[in-house]
């Protein structure tokens, strides 16, 4: 019976991004402001990769972040840019679909990817004289490879499911871009598989790299304890700290958002932590992990220094041509 009521329905072809039009008089502000966070993180990771491609020593796992972040801001930021410059909300099905994919995708890949990092992290700190031994390019290629390839075939799977519901009216999503849990609440399907799969994910992808990663650091903490120059102990703990706060952060959101129950009066807070997840971390990563890093900064100087220098040669070689 429910079947032929579905089949009586109009199916939906487009769905509405509701996104932030309950704040009709600061759309400027806020195009303006994700703009120049995307220009941003954009800069930032260009940077950041084009230094690991020309320096052999960063091919680590933080070598991959900065791709990563690159893809996990372009899949977001670029359409709610233009829903809120051209007031068009609306996104197609299949778009819809291939947004929350992608998203998925890559949220799951960092947080493992997060996880190997901390990894590397401890071996740099805890264990240097066996780090050239134990992170060798190989054992780097293997988390980095595991890290996509988990995120990527496990998302495909929930994606499948995902898009075996029904959809036949009302065609609103209350965020800024297509989430599986305020999709799911517009299906007039039976959603109870699909809604324990997404808890079950969600609960692999996060729970355990959150504590694998703060295992990391309570090693990585215990150990700057012991060093005996205060002047390199506070340096460390500035380093760590940082980094802990991020990935704090960033667990803390994705577990807040996807874990805990839903209610109507948390909708608004959850947009606002899903801020934390998909806008500033890809922002903030780089400049926390690669570019606050003294290999990155080592690298940094010597590609501006043969920058210059080649500059300089070129200026000789015009005026002796003169």
């Amino acid at each position: 019976m429910a079947d032929t009521d579905w089949r009586n329905q109009t199916t939906v072809i487009v769905f509405i991004l509701l996104g932030f039009g309950k704040l009709p008089d600061i759309q400027i502000l806020l195009f303006l402001l994700f703009l120049v966070i995307y220009i941003a993180t954009m800069a930032t990771n260009t940077l950041s990769m084009v230094l690991v491609v020309t320096d052999r020593h960063l091919h680590t796992p933080m070598g991959t972040l900065s791709s990563l972040e690159t893809c996990y801001a372009s899949t977001i930021l670029p359409r709610v840019l233009a829903s809120l410059l051209t007031e068009d909300r609306t996104i197609s099905v299949s778009a819809c679909f291939t947004q929350m994919y992608f998203f998925g995708f890559l949220a799951a890949t960092e947080c493992y990817l997060l996880v190997a990092m901390s990894y590397d992290r401890y071996l740099a700190i805890c264990k240097p004289l066996h780090y050239s031994t134990l992170m060798n390019t190989r054992f780097c290629l293997q988390l980095a490879a595991g890290s996509w390839v988990n995120g990527c075939l496990t998302i495909a799977i929930f994606i499948l499911f995902l898009s075996q519901l029904i959809f036949c009216g009302p065609n609103e999503i209350d965020h800024f871009y297509c989430d599986s849990i305020p999709l799911m609440e517009l299906s007039c399907s039976d959603t109870h598989l699909v809604i324990l799969m997404d808890f079950f994910l969600v609960c692999v992808f996060s729970l355990p790299p959150c504590l694998l990663t703060l295992t990391s650091y309570v090693c990585i903490i215990t150990t700057i304890l012991r060093i005996p120059s205060s002047t390199r102990r506070k340096k460390a703990f500035s380093t760590c700290s940082s980094h802990l706060i991020v990935v704090t952060v960033f667990y803390r959101a994705l577990m807040i958002v996807y874990l805990l129950p839903k209610h109507e009066s948390l909708q608004e807070l959850n947009k606002v932590l899903s801020l934390c997840y998909t806008v500033l971390t890809p922002l903030v990563n780089p400049l926390i992990y690669s570019l606050r890093n003294r290999v990155v900064k080592a690298a940094l100087s010597e590609a501006i220094r043969k920058c210059g220098f080649q500059k300089t040669m070129q200026r000789l070689r015009d005026n002796n041509l003169t």
